[in-house]
């Protein structure tokens, strides 16, 4: 009966959902991007607003709500684990892995298909990508399908068979794809496939794709959360798609700034040996074209703004093991080598994620899971540790104490302007929860987490009880809530 399962054709499909799940319980959330979506996510499952995402309980919008969607579900269905908590990016990699193999199989044939499998799962990039609970492969698999979809709508055209079904999911995806990370859900797909029809002087077929009720469906899936949003945020328009799509295309000042070649180095190397394949991919034919446009179209895309994440590249990884395959497919020796190789790597980096984990605040968060009683009010010093809600199952937000009144703090792109903007959207809010350092005694908190260097800046820490310690990072507990007396000094320790 295995052997029957075996060949038969979703087998290779389930086993590659089942080989990207298997690690990806095995490390804690990764700080910053991990443990903030996660806490986003955390937030709208303790405080029920399934509408407004929230950043540590303020109004967060450089994302859209796909991601902290699933990601909310999972946790209420599955518990609070670190599968659950990566289960968005894991769905994004299944997703996209489904597409990539129905479309071969139909397009490129059974063999090449699972050939097609076996190149996108064993890359690294994918591999470790689908492991980590950030937005990037979400929309990367959202991206992905989309155009598999209207590229098979485009192939079916030609050949004069009915494509309707195809268009609507390619506009539904497309929708996905919008609410997974924004514009780019949309852009690139249309970005692939115009270039794509127009190379092979094919203009009537881009009229071929535009089909009304798909629009329409398209509209309706994607538009009803931003009008809302809009209705009851009047800044919310500008601040979402002028600042965190324009802006941060076409401007400097944001993270991770690198140069121009930094993605054609990453997806090289962190592709191997799959990359290499490349040399050896061969084929004039209009699904080759594709796959080349597809690949081209997202590296040079993503190499134009000055910052530049390695996730951002992950949707070249389904054109990359497309190609792969082509090559595969022709070759008598050398892929099987290569696939072990390359399945061995991933599970090395893996392990080495996982026992070489840092910035994450797990063990802080099950002491205080373990210890804090109902209502128990939590203070963060000069940090942010946005994994701990999710770790200590807390119910309300932490304060969060920091200099918010000085001027610079809007000038770096790091998770303290991320908190100042997300105060702007709500600043009643913003006043409980973020709190000046002479005022942190007023937040009537039980339980302080902080650099265990505050000492020197916060004095009544001295008399506070360490109930745990991870790194440098200590949880202390006060005695009572009014026992945090005194000012700061003015050392500025632990201002990173």
């Amino acid at each position: 009966m295995m052997k029957a399962w075996l060949r038969s054709p979703w087998a290779p499909l389930a086993l590659t959902i089942a080989w990207l799940a298997v690690t990806s319980w095995a490390r804690p959330l990764t700080l910053p991007d991990e443990g903030r979506y996660v806490g986003v996510a955390w937030s709208m499952l303790t405080g029920g607003d399934w509408l407004v995402p929230h950043l540590n309980g303020l109004p967060y919008f450089h994302k859209p709500p796909l991601f902290y969607w699933l990601t909310a579900t999972a946790l209420s269905v599955l518990g609070a684990n670190e599968w659950a908590a990566r289960f968005a990016s894991l769905a994004g990699a299944a997703g996209g892995a489904t597409a990539l193999y129905l479309f071969a199989r139909r397009w490129m044939g059974e063999r090449q298909a699972r050939l097609a499998l076996l190149a996108l799962a064993t890359q690294p990039l994918f591999y470790l990508g689908a492991q980590f609970a950030n937005l990037d492969m979400l929309v990367a698999g959202c991206i992905g399908a989309t155009i598999l979809a209207f590229a098979h709508a485009a192939l079916l055209q030609a050949e004069g068979q009915p494509a309707r079904a195809a268009l609507a999911a390619g506009y539904v995806l497309a929708a996905l794809g919008v609410l997974a990370k924004g514009l780019i859900g949309v852009v690139l797909p249309g970005l692939v496939l115009l270039a794509w029809l127009l190379a092979q002087r094919r203009p009537r077929a881009v009229l071929g794709l535009l089909w009304l009720p798909g629009v329409a469906l398209f509209l309706a899936l994607a538009a009803p959360w931003f009008i809302l949003m809009q209705l009851r945020f009047p800044e919310f328009a500008h601040y979402f798609f002028v600042v965190q799509h324009f802006s941060r295309f076409a401007q400097g000042g944001f993270n991770n700034v690198q140069p121009a070649w930094f993605f054609p180095v990453v997806l090289a190397v962190l592709a191997l040996p799959w990359s290499a394949w490349l040399l050896r991919a061969r084929g004039r034919d209009p699904l080759h074209l594709l796959l080349w446009i597809w690949l081209a179209a997202i590296v040079l895309f993503f190499s134009l703004p000055q910052s530049k994440l390695v996730g951002y590249v992950l949707p070249a990884t389904l054109p990359l093991a497309l190609l792969a395959a082509s090559a595969m497919a022709t070759a008598s020796r050398g892929w099987r080598a290569c696939a072990l190789g390359a399945a061995a790597t991933c599970v090395v980096a893996a392990g080495v994620a996982a026992t070489h984990s840092q910035g994450s605040a797990r063990e802080l968060g099950a002491a205080l899971r373990a210890r804090a009683l109902p209502g128990e009010r939590v203070l963060l010093l000069e940090g942010s540790y946005f994994d701990l809600a999710f770790y200590g199952r807390l119910p309300l937000p932490p304060v969060v104490v920091d200099a918010w009144d000085d001027p610079a703090l809007t000038s770096r792109d790091n998770w303290r302007k991320e908190l100042v903007d997300a105060g702007r959207f709500d600043p009643q809010a913003a006043a409980r929860l973020l709190v000046l350092p002479d005022r942190a005694c007023s937040a009537a908190a039980t339980w302080v987490v902080g650099n265990a260097k505050l000492t020197a800046r916060y004095p009544w820490l001295r008399a506070a009880q360490r109930v745990a310690n991870q790194g440098d990072t200590v949880l202390w507990r006060l005695a009572t809530t009014n026992g945090c007396q005194g000012v700061p000094s003015q050392n500025p320790v632990g201002t990173s």
